[in-house]
């Protein structure tokens, strides 16, 4: 049986345009371009089509986030390794102009901007269970090696420190181990 009307979402190709000069937009003249006239006069896709699907900038970065997931990689069980690997990922994610742009956007969208960092933060999780310490202490070791990370990206403009991250992740694995760390 076939269902009389428009798709649930755009197509394929729509989105693909409108989410690629969402994404140019974006960066080049941040997020108060990204209104549907505006990806209209960008994209030649009919204002009705692009108010339809993403009617705000937040659901445009809604959007982007969605179809920019960040790369996953299997924990292997050894929470060093594991961190350093994710600390790698990150600086690298953070080094692209897309992620610094997203994360600088997503500062005045309260439930995006929690739902981006939490992409981030995963891999960080993931690797800090396997040490078998408490929420807290994870959440501690997270905010000691991601929160320079994101402040170098967004608020200082900067590369991030990819050795400090590094040393961050030795010093926390080393507290955690000795039962240092609060």
């Amino acid at each position: 049986m076939s269902r009389i009307g428009r798709p649930a979402g755009p197509a394929e190709a729509t989105e693909e345009v409108v989410l690629t000069a969402a994404l140019d937009l974006l960066l080049v003249e941040g997020v108060a371009a990204l209104t549907p006239q505006r990806l209209h006069q960008e994209t030649g896709v009919s204002r009705s089509t692009i108010y339809r699907h993403w009617p705000t900038s937040t659901e445009v970065l809604a959007a982007l986030i969605d179809v920019a997931p960040p790369p996953q990689v299997a924990p292997t069980g050894d929470p060093a390794h594991d961190l350093h690997v994710a600390v790698d990922q990150l600086c690298d994610r953070l080094r692209d102009k897309p992620v610094s742009a997203f994360l600088r956007a997503l500062v005045s969208v309260d439930d995006l901007r929690g739902r981006y960092v939490a992409d981030i933060e995963r891999p960080f999780r993931e690797a800090l269970r396997a040490t078998g310490v408490g929420r807290q202490q994870r959440d501690d070791a997270i905010a000691a090696i991601v929160g320079p990370l994101l402040a170098d990206a967004v608020l200082a403009d900067a590369s991030p420190a990819r050795a400090r991250a590094h040393r961050a992740v030795d010093l926390h694995l080393a507290a955690l181990s000795t039962g240092d760390a609060s």
